[in-house]
Order: structure tokens, then C-alpha cells, then sequence
């Protein structure tokens, strides 16, 4: 990694801290779901270029389906199984649900393969960051100092590192160019 990309990540890193002591106790689940999802994005550039989308979501659905049967029998003993019990407008959206999130996944996967990681890893910001302005201005959530100082850093970082990967490119671009003419 170059030392600017190394720079948008200690700056992220400080708005984590910020927030969590902001916060007053570290968020687990919200850091689990951060990793989580680098990890996913990860796995999927490096594997994407020797797997298609399709084989590639195969292949997940094929790892996942021992968990989801589990949680399944889980859920339908615990009583919270609702398929057919709340008529059949409800059956017919519980049905889709796997083409409304496979269709995503495929996109995903697509795109994946022919992104820069640097790439998938700023894209992997926009949920979080749609999610910070429905709460902040949608739904008028309360907006401490701390998470306004969090919420900034982190777009700090992001320009940062997108300033970095437009000057990378715009130098590889310009070697290439000086390459092609001798």
C-alpha cells in the first residue's frame, strides 16, 4: 500500500476511536459488520478473476446452506417461522427475498472482478455513509459532537485515499504512455 492509503486508514481508524469513546462503549456488531464486509470484498477480487459471478454465487450459496437449514429448523422451532401464516401476499415476498438479494450479489460479484480493490473498498463506504444521512437528516436522530467529528474524519479519509488512487492513476497512465512511444 502507498503511504496515502496508509494515511486514509489511520485517519478512519481515529474516527473509529473518536466515536467510540463518544459512544461509550466499543459497537461490536457495527465493527463486525465493517470487517465483514472487507473481508467479503476481498475474497470476492481475489477469486473473482478465475470465477464468474454465477459460479461464484453457486459456490457461496453452497458453503452458506448448512447454516441457513440450521437456522431455518432454529427459527421454525422457536416459533418465528411465518412462511403461509400471514397470507399469501406475505408468502409471495418471503419467496422473492432470495432473488431480491441474489440479484445484488451477482452485480457485486460482476463488478468485483473488474474493480481496483482500492475501489471496492471506498464503494464498501456508501452504505454506511447513506445510512449516517437517513438517520442524521431523514429521520432526525440525535447527532452528538462526536459523531459529526467521526462522520467528517471518515470523509477526510475518503478524499484522501480518493485523491491518492486518481494521482496513481493518472502517473501508471502517464508510464504507460511515455512506455508506448519508445
Amino acid at each position: 500500500m502507498r503511504p496515502a492509503q496508509w494515511a486514509a486508514i489511520g485517519i478512519a481508524l481515529i474516527a473509529v476511536v473518536v466515536i467510540v469513546v463518544g459512544y461509550g462503549q466499543v459497537p461490536w456488531i457495527a465493527l463486525l459488520l465493517a470487517f465483514s464486509f472487507g473481508t467479503y470484498g476481498l475474497a470476492k477480487n481475489r477469486v473473482g478473476g478465475s470465477v464468474d459471478a454465477v459460479t461464484g454465487l453457486t459456490l457461496e450459496t453452497a458453503w452458506l446452506t448448512p447454516v441457513a437449514a440450521v437456522m431455518l429448523v432454529w427459527v421454525g422451532v422457536t416459533g418465528g417461522l411465518t412462511m403461509g401464516s400471514a397470507g399469501p401476499a406475505h408468502a409471495v415476498l418471503l419467496s422473492l427475498a432470495g432473488v431480491v438479494t441474489a440479484v445484488p450479489l451477482l452485480f457485486f460479484a460482476a463488478g468485483a472482478r473488474r474493480a481496483p480493490l482500492s475501489l471496492i473498498g471506498l464503494l464498501q463506504f456508501l452504505t454506511p455513509i447513506l445510512q449516517f444521512l437517513t438517520g442524521a437528516f431523514i429521520l432526525h436522530e440525535d447527532m452528538p459532537p462526536e459523531r459529526w467529528v467521526g462522520f467528517s474524519l471518515v470523509w477526510v479519509a475518503l478524499v484522501v485515499l480518493s485523491v491518492d488512487s486518481v494521482l496513481n492513476a493518472r502517473r501508471r497512465r502517464g508510464v504507460a504512455d511515455v512506455a508506448e512511444i519508445a
